[in-house]
């Protein structure tokens, strides 16, 4: 697989070429050690092309990783996932849809749509444990889009924080059969295409879906891709994320973009036969001690209160043993690994969770119970957003409108959505997630 972007940069990095052009750092580092990540810190020149009207090496390198995902069209991200998030409900909006979402959204989804003015219809997933995850109600959402209010759209997340999978195509055809759009925040997903069974949304029905490279793959944070099924929504990806990105964006990040196409194509599969392998050693080795989650291999999630744990405390043992964590609360201990990591990483997790179990000091094994009714909804997620807002402790919140969403990231899951009234159950879910203070409508 080719690598136009990369080729490129290290081309003009190399030869002298004085730059009359920004960026200010001219190519030179205020510090040795970060001299070559400066010299591949270019903008839009001659030659470079231009990732929202792109025509040169962006464009070639964005038709590999569609050839790649089987996709109709792949755009690039230098902002995340969170400016595809926007593009897709933007491109949405602009074909009059209701946007039907799972709950368990990331807080961008709630930024989107009040940029948008999106007023969402809502569907609660089976909780499984906690916040964070949770199963589709496929009968739910068939009963809001058997509605009649218009043309809609479903929007779920998948995989989950916890690294749970929804059922994809069961959903796809749901969708279908109403006239429906199925998009997918597939941001811990990039890898899934490429796995024994290909279980990537684009693969499975979804329009469109979101990739966040930087979190599965070799890639640098803010890297994502924004993938679409449809020959008719090709051309709009760029204008629908032109409306919210920088005119800048980091040609560091699509290199690394353009360099994961060649890992991809030539290592990827591979790497996560053998890391698969790895993971799944891993889980048995701690079978008769500790319990994890089910979903895609390498989101390795540790119930931990199940097993007599307290996670964050659990966490802290990890980290005085030399291992950091995704995520943890009083519930579960998330260990992000990915096709990429090494032998020598997975030996280091296996003995820093062995540290951590001898060392943690155990109570009872308490079963995470988890249930939510949607708060009682008072103004848009625009209005809300929009207003005049303070921010006061969540012991005062109860009965006050929800400003915008300040739950921390990760995992950045709402408890009240902005608009919605702030119930005592809300408070005691903002309370059990170490959350203190929550922004209010005044």
């Amino acid at each position: 697989m080719n690598t136009p972007i990369y080729d490129y940069i290290m081309k003009y990095a190399a030869s002298g070429t004085l730059r009359g052009h920004m960026p200010g750092h001219k190519g030179r580092a205020p510090l040795p050690e970060l001299e070559a990540l400066y010299r591949c810190d270019i903008t839009e020149i001659c030659g470079a092309d231009s990732l929202f009207e792109a025509d040169g090496i962006i464009a070639e390198s964005e038709r590999n990783m569609a050839s790649l995902y089987g996709s109709a069209a792949t755009a690039y991200s230098a902002a995340g996932s969170t400016l595809c998030i926007q593009a897709m409900l933007a491109i949405m909006k602009n074909e009059g849809r209701r946007i039907i979402a799972l709950r368990n959204v990331h807080r961008a989804f709630l930024n989107a749509a009040a940029l948008l003015g999106i007023d969402v219809e809502w569907s609660l997933p089976v909780y499984s444990g906690g916040l964070l995850s949770g199963r589709a109600d496929l009968e739910d959402i068939e009963r809001h889009l058997s509605t009649g209010g218009g043309p809609a759209c479903v929007y779920v997340t998948s995989p989950d924080y916890t690294g749970a999978l929804a059922d994809i195509k069961a959903l796809s055809s749901l969708c279908r059969a109403y006239g429906a759009r199925l998009i997918v925040d597939n941001a811990h997903g990039a890898h899934l295409a490429f796995m024994p069974e290909n279980t990537h949304p684009i693969a499975l029905g979804a329009d469109m879906c979101c990739d966040s490279a930087h979190k599965m793959l070799p890639a640098l944070t803010g890297a994502a891709m924004l993938h679409t099924s449809r020959e008719e929504y090709a051309p709009l990806l760029k204008p629908a994320m032109g409306l919210f990105a920088s005119t800048s964006p980091s040609y560091p990040v699509m290199m690394s973009l353009d360099l994961c196409c060649k890992y991809i194509a030539e290592d990827i599969r591979r790497d996560i036969a053998v890391n698969t392998g790895r993971a799944e050693m891993f889980r048995k080795s701690f079978a008769d001690r500790l319990l994890f989650s089910f979903g895609e291999p390498f989101h390795i999630t540790i119930r931990a209160s199940e097993c007599g744990y307290n996670g964050i405390s659990f966490a802290q043992k990890l980290r005085e043993n030399g291992t950091e964590c995704e995520y943890a609360d009083s519930d579960i201990v998330i260990l992000l690994m990915s096709p990429f990591s090494t032998e020598e990483e997975f030996a280091g997790l296996s003995a820093s969770v062995e540290a951590a179990v001898e060392k943690c000091e155990k109570t009872i094994p308490v079963r995470a119970e988890f249930s939510m009714e949607l708060p009682e909804k008072a103004m848009t997620i625009r209005e809300a957003v929009f207003s005049p807002s303070e921010v006061i402790p969540v012991e005062r919140a109860e009965g006050r409108i929800c400003g915008a969403v300040m739950v921390p990231c990760p995992p950045a899951v709402p408890i009240a959505a902005s608009g919605e009234v702030i119930s005592r159950e809300c408070i005691n879910i903002f309370k059990r997630y170490g959350i203190e203070s929550v922004s209010v409508v005044k």
